[in-house]
């Protein structure tokens, strides 16, 4: 029955398209794939910045910020507090949208806004190894989980003491690194 099923699908440029598509040969149904949206935070208690230590893969025992894939029938900023609380605890107040980066590469768009811990508790959820505030001075740049990671930071650092500004996005000399062909 499954190799039944999946012989009715079959790639094809579907009418008014410009790309192939898994296409139903019975009922023409389309199945496309589309980017995962990828929403997180950088949040703060008081002048630290918290920061988790994978449990998972990828990029198992490196440090992140609260971040993770977006669920149906939720806000982006629902899923970034969602995100914080199961992955560290952390009960957030979700602020300006920070960052908008796309990786195509990974097939991913990353929705990181600032946040605020709304009190200094935190405890490692099951996703993560550990948890910990940290001053800026002791961020661990080398053992960051994600390029992202990096300029989620970077751009909070850039943005200290803004109370508008645009979105950041992938900056100019990573471009390349992120667009390389699927």
């Amino acid at each position: 029955m499954a190799d039944e099923q999946s012989n009715k699908f079959c790639k094809q440029v579907p009418d008014g398209d410009d790309r192939e598509r898994l296409v139903c040969g019975d009922c023409g149904w389309i199945h496309y794939e589309n980017p995962k949206i990828i929403v997180g935070a950088v949040a703060t208690w008081e002048d630290q910045l918290l920061l988790c230590r994978r449990a998972i893969e990828p990029r198992k025992g490196y440090w992140t910020i609260p971040a993770g894939f977006m669920e149906l029938c939720e806000t982006a900023e629902q899923g970034a507090a969602r995100e914080a609380w199961e992955e560290a605890r952390a009960d957030l107040e979700i602020g300006a949208l920070l960052g908008v980066y796309s990786i195509p590469r990974a097939h991913q768009v990353h929705m990181i806004y600032r946040a605020r811990m709304r009190t200094p508790e935190f405890a490692p959820g099951q996703e993560s190894l550990e948890v910990k505030l940290v001053d800026w001075a002791d961020i661990p740049w080398d053992d960051l989980a994600f390029l992202s990671n990096h300029w989620a930071l970077k751009h909070f650092d850039q943005a200290r003491g803004w109370d508008h500004f645009p979105p950041f996005g992938v900056p100019e000399e990573d471009i390349a690194t992120v667009s390389e062909p699927c």
